[in-house]
């Protein structure tokens, strides 16, 4: 198992390279076959002094997923945090095009989850494409869960306790309410 969070507090985990760099490593790690197709990338660009293209990297990541035919599953948080605003093609539609591909492949031992924010364009490149699409984000329970944790912070932090009881409740019911399931 591999997983990719795409930290939105730093920007080069937000694009496509760090996103393929960092499922390069961790499947090396696990596999001697995988180490070495790895290790003939790192030749080919001079022992590191040139940097792999995007499509370099996913032609090895490729060649790692049809070589190791054991189940793997890839697990990939947080696209909505990848940045969809700037760059033509914007670092999202470069993840989301990457992932298209990486499903396209269909090998059978690969599993693929993908969590995110149900942002339009996320859905409409990946709607089509999953078996299997579980939404948390409308659900009765996890909106309860965020004004329970809301509610214990607001009762329990220090600093909160000295709060005006309004000012409390005001946050109690507006913080839950605009968390958009987060």
């Amino acid at each position: 198992m591999v997983y990719y969070y795409f930290d939105f507090r730093d920007t080069d985990k937000q694009t496509r390279q760090g996103l393929l760099s960092s499922l390069l490593v961790q499947l090396a790690s696990e596999s001697d076959a995988c180490y070495d197709i790895l290790s003939r990338l790192y030749a080919t660009h001079t022992r590191g002094s040139r940097r792999p293209t995007d499509v370099a990297l996913t032609h090895c990541l490729r060649d790692m997923l049809e070589q190791h035919r054991q189940a793997t599953y890839i697990v990939i948080d947080a696209i909505d945090e990848c940045p969809n605003s700037s760059g033509f093609p914007t670092p999202r539609e470069k993840v989301l095009e990457f992932l298209e591909g990486l499903i396209d492949l269909q090998l059978p031992h690969l599993r693929i989850c993908i969590a995110s924010r149900p942002e339009v364009d996320i859905r409409n490149a990946l709607e089509s494409l999953t078996s299997l699409r579980v939404s948390l984000h409308e659900e009765s329970g996890q909106k309860q869960d965020i004004l329970d944790y809301v509610t214990k912070v607001v009762r329990t932090d220090i600093k909160m306790s000295k709060w005006r009881e309004e000012d409390k409740l005001l946050v109690i019911k507006i913080l839950p309410e605009n968390s958009d399931g987060m």
